[in-house]
């Protein structure tokens, strides 16, 4: 019996955040991203893409366009906690979820479903108790892999439920543009489209051909798209806990493929954040960070750090996270990234290795305490003290 595997995409969601912080943004055009001089356009509201303003697009090019835009930056605790809220609503339904990202999550939902007879209506009922939890609007995909799931929740946007079985996914994927296909980026598109292929349809004729041109485009990933077009893929579920205290981490799935230093680093800074708010309120200090990276092949690069001061202060953690982004990101378009905090500890068992400075001031506070209690001595009164001693005094 063939799995059952969901996956449930947050609609326009930074955007959607920044409208339940401030209703008054509803319907209006608004952008998340860098404001000012080089600033970039993280994701944008529908409204806003009526103007022509999208992932990725300079700001100032984005005011242009759009004179009466509304920008707001970056609020990824926020986001966070609604990311929470939602994946654990998803959980109480199965516990078999993986995490996608911030915005999205696999699921297996077969045995959950195997007594309903209205799948759309279940779905929606999920969507209403979603909305009801967070406020937050989903796009759901349910077929019998992952591929196919992830195709079928960017199927209808927003709030769209799509169920691609695998007699009749071709009528629904087939005809999609090339661009449309989940793991074909930007730079990939341009060059099948150069041999002919147009629309998913036409790449499946090229893969299912062995086409030597198609072949040398996608090189290893040539197979993984032939099962793809053809209706196989995964259909594992690698579970987490949401839970789980051994470690603390947020990633997110970038707006757009990007190679610009300052955007990813700006992306850090917030998921630095949000880990670290996390961290505080669970009262925990970790003693490795990790930093992950995924290109738009789909590799990804798991990344760490160790050091012996435990730490959830979040400067901390991103400087070690841009000191792993400089030593290995080698240029090339990201499209997730995100920071973990590992071998996490309680503050109360902390034990602080001193280093050679630390006790080199020690030992010349000691000498300091000495020579004053030996002047004393000789004065016979205590008339000398550290300047410290008296401001504890005067406390």
């Amino acid at each position: 019996m063939s799995r059952i595997i969901v996956h449930i995409d947050l609609n326009y969601f930074f955007v959607r955040c920044e409208e339940i912080k401030d209703p008054s943004l509803v319907g209006k055009p608004v952008a998340v991203g860098h404001d000012g001089r080089g600033g970039i356009v993280s994701t944008c509201s529908y409204k806003a893409r009526e103007y022509g303003v999208h992932s990725g697009m300079p700001t100032f090019q984005a005011k242009k366009l759009c004179p009466n835009l509304i920008m707001r930056s970056s609020d990824f605790a926020f986001y966070g906690q609604l990311s929470r809220q939602f994946k654990e609503l998803v959980k109480s339904y199965s516990p078999l979820i993986e995490d996608a990202s911030i915005d999205e999550c696999y699921a297996d939902f077969t045995d959950i479903l195997k007594n309903v007879k209205d799948p759309i209506a279940f779905f929606k009922d999920f969507q209403k108790k979603l909305f009801l939890k967070t406020k937050l609007f989903c796009s759901i995909g349910v077929a019998t892999n992952k591929f196919l799931a992830k195709m079928g929740s960017d199927y209808k946007k927003p709030n769209g439920i799509t169920i691609l079985s695998k007699r009749e996914f071709r009528n629904k994927i087939y005809p999609l543009k090339i661009e449309d296909m989940y793991g074909i980026g930007k730079k990939t598109s341009p060059r099948l489209r150069s041999v002919g292929v147009t629309t998913i349809g036409e790449l499946a004729d090229k893969v299912n051909n062995d086409d030597q041109d198609t072949k040398n485009i996608l090189g290893k990933f040539f197979y993984t798209v032939k099962d793809w077009v053809n209706g196989e893929g995964d259909d594992e579920i690698h579970p987490y806990n949401i839970e789980d205290v051994k470690s603390i981490g947020t990633s997110t799935t970038l707006p757009h493929d990007t190679n610009n230093y300052e955007e990813i680093k700006d992306t850090l800074y917030q998921l630095a954040k949000d880990v670290s708010q996390r961290a505080k309120k669970d009262e925990k200090l970790g003693r490795t960070v990790q930093l992950v990276m995924k290109d738009t092949n789909f590799i990804t690069q798991n990344k760490s750090i160790t050091f012996d001061n435990p730490t959830n202060d979040v400067s901390v953690m991103l400087n070690y996270a841009l000191k792993l982004l400089d030593k290995h990101y080698d240029g090339r378009e990201l499209r997730l990234v995100g920071i973990t905090l590992q071998n996490l500890i309680d503050p109360k068992d902390v034990v602080i290795q001193m280093t050679f400075y630390d006790y080199e001031a020690m030992e010349e506070e000691a000498r300091t305490k000495l020579l004053i209690n030996e002047l004393n001595r000789r004065l016979s009164k205590p008339l000398l003290f550290r300047a410290s001693e008296i401001r504890d005094k005067k406390k």
